[in-house]
């Protein structure tokens, strides 16, 4: 297990690197496990929440099987970690549209998601069931996640260290969730298909494509596995009414740069689209 001083010297490390926009060695040459990156991410928690920042949710990360590598290299990641989101990183694209500044961000990229509301505290012994019965509302969302360590080539304890990789989640249109749709979100969600375009000079051309059973079968069952990890993590505060969850990249990350618009299109789901235009 890694001392306190060597898990505060890490989240140092990375802070800074996320201030000055720029990259470092990965953590896991040091030999750092798993939980030693979780005990990381705490450490990082406890920095920012004393600098004022608020616990606004968690996202989901490599919760989509057939983004996982096949062999060595990019992305070493085989099984779905999760990170804190803050106020801060957090921010709602009015009438589906929004314009974000990529300053600070290092090797950006754009995920697609599903994001819940949860409105009510989980149960300990949630089921999947119980889990979507405590969502008030879902919505389209851009993730942008960014990147310190070189050409995006890291293990599973640096994504979980690095913040997820988390940037900043961009939230569309909330829809709000009546009983019935609530007691099969679960069976309706894989269904979704979502289209993600590109444009840098007024015509879109598509990027990427997904569907909603990507994401673990079905985003509601993300979900239920972010609540699992969390039981078996207790140096975090457990889920709570109020928080936003980021449940996984539908599609592959795209790379993104100033001047770009990307747009996304979904199917099978009441969703409307999300359009966002980089400076």
């Amino acid at each position: 297990m890694l001392m306190s001083t060597q898990a505060n010297r890490y989240a140092q490390l990375l802070l800074d690197a996320r201030a000055h926009a720029r990259t470092l060695p990965c953590l896991s040459r040091d030999g750092i496990s798993l939980a030693d990156a979780y005990e990381i991410a705490r450490r990082v928690f406890e920095i920012r929440i004393a600098e004022g920042e608020t616990l606004a949710g968690r996202k989901i990360g490599y919760t989509n099987p057939k983004l996982w590598p096949q062999g060595e290299g990019e992305q070493a990641v085989t099984a779905p970690i999760w990170a804190p989101m803050y106020d801060a990183t957090i921010r709602y694209a009015e009438h589906n549209h929004g314009v974000q500044s990529l300053r600070g961000a290092v090797q950006p990229r754009i995920e697609p998601e599903i994001v819940f509301m949860l409105g009510k505290t989980p149960p300990a012994d949630a089921s999947v069931e119980d889990m979507a019965e405590c969502i008030s509302w879902m919505a389209h969302g851009f993730e942008i996640v960014s990147c310190p360590f070189p050409d995006w080539k890291f293990d599973a304890a640096d994504v979980v260290a690095a913040f997820g990789l988390h940037g900043t989640l961009i939230v569309g249109e909330p829809h709000m969730l009546s009983a019935g749709t609530r007691h099969h979100l679960a069976a309706i969600l894989p269904n979704a298909s979502v289209s993600m375009s590109r444009s840098e000079g007024g015509e879109f051309f598509l990027q990427s494509a997904g569907f909603g059973s990507d994401v673990m079968g079905s985003p509601v069952h993300a979900l239920w596995h972010l609540h699992q990890l969390l039981k078996n993590q207790p140096q975090f505060p457990p889920l709570g009414a109020g928080e936003l969850i980021a449940t996984g990249a539908l599609t592959a990350a795209c790379p993104v740069k100033p001047g770009q618009t990307w747009a996304t299109a979904f199917s099978g789901v009441t969703l409307p689209g999300l359009t966002v235009s980089f400076v």
